[in-house]
């Protein structure tokens, strides 16, 4: 039997599988550049006068390494932000480099997603679905059942490079900002894989958009697959941020225990240095009962990091023990591969996370 004729089988049995390629009720949409100031992007560096939708500055990322430069490219953790009153909205996404790997799903590596703001929450609305072949980017439509006016998030791709972005809508409907976050500089998440999102079967449920949505807030997606290493440059690029808080999470991307001895306390003493009174949080691995090897020992220079802290009075540092996140019946079933969260791993992270970014954020005032 082809692959070809494998696909239609499953397909006719499953007709929710169908992915649209024409959208004969939206041949007149007018399409607009997400770079038009209408719309408001969220955790990109200079998104409307780069060429490509980047999470770093190019001399930063290179200063790093050659693979953070290469990852900084990668989309992760991007939204856009605007309303319309239009019954559909379409997206052209154009993507030079599309993420596949099979620890992903392709709605999560070259996927957005779309999500509607309401005056209490974010709710979801359903994926771009992109078709299983495509290459270089694709076009997708999610429709409405009437024309109100929604505020509207679209989050990104966790793996893939976007270079354009364009929103389709009806002719003569309306094309405004979004929802609009909370009045406080953002939230600064800097780590590994995990931070990245691999392993989210879609954009929208990636710890750091997630904590974006409950918090109301604006959360900077600073996630590096395997390459985290609180490399110098990157230290000192994040200490200069206008930041709430900043959630320090690289614990697996450090290749040895005496390398994150080197590293972490370091890192922690220049955002410090630079931003005396900001919270700082610091994490340690989720994923010990389904990957233990040297948890403990990472844990306790994590944990020595704190004390150094607390010793020096540092009362704005925080330590989140990463093994309580999947304590419980569920802890071996909260990754997708002993390593990386699923989607219930990435739900108990934001959990624990969301409540210690909301105890900084009280005890600091804001």
């Amino acid at each position: 039997m082809s692959d070809e004729t494998k696909k239609s089988e499953y397909i006719e049995n499953d007709k929710n599988m169908v992915i649209e390629t024409v959208f004969p009720d939206a041949e007149d949409a007018v399409l607009h550049s997400v770079r038009e100031e209408v719309f408001d992007l969220y955790n990109f560096y200079n998104p409307r006068g780069e060429a490509i939708f980047r999470r770093l500055p190019p001399d930063v990322a290179s200063a790093a390494s050659e693979r953070v430069a290469r990852l900084a490219k990668e989309s992760a953790g991007g939204r856009v932000r605007f309303s319309t009153n239009s019954k559909y909205v379409l997206i052209k996404a154009v993507e030079p480099v599309v993420g596949r790997n099979s620890h992903i799903t392709l709605a999560s590596s070259a996927g957005f997603d779309l999500y509607e703001d309401t005056d209490t929450d974010s709710r979801y609305i359903k994926a771009f679905m992109p078709p299983y072949k495509m290459d270089g980017g694709y076009e997708q439509i999610i429709r409405f059942p009437d024309s109100r006016t929604r505020r509207l998030t679209i989050n990104f791709p966790v793996h893939s490079v976007v270079s354009e972005l364009y929103v389709g809508i009806e002719p003569g409907a309306s094309l405004g900002h979004g929802k609009p976050y909370r009045e406080m500089p953002p939230v600064v998440v800097y780590g590994s894989s995990i931070v990245h999102g691999t392993a989210a079967t879609r954009p929208g449920l990636i710890y750091t958009n997630m904590l974006s949505r409950r918090l109301g807030a604006d959360v900077i997606n600073l996630g590096f697959s395997g390459n985290a290493k609180a490399e110098i440059p990157m230290m000192e690029y994040i200490s200069g941020l206008c930041m709430s808080v900043f959630v320090y999470d690289y614990d697996h991307n450090a290749p040895t225990v005496e390398y994150l001895r080197d590293t972490h306390r370091r890192g922690y003493e220049i955002v410090r240095a630079a931003q005396p009174d900001l919270p700082i949080i610091l994490i340690s691995r989720p994923n010990v009962a389904t990957n233990p090897h040297q948890a403990i020992e990472r844990k306790d220079v994590i944990i020595d990091t704190f004390r150094f802290a607390r010793e020096n009075g540092d009362k704005n540092v925080y330590y989140i023990d990463g093994e309580t996140f999947f304590l419980g019946k569920w802890e071996d079933e909260c990754t997708m591969d002993g390593v990386h969260p699923n989607d219930l791993g990435f739900t108990l992270m934001a959990d624990g996370i969301e409540a210690v970014i909301r105890r900084a954020l009280r005890a600091a005032g804001k």
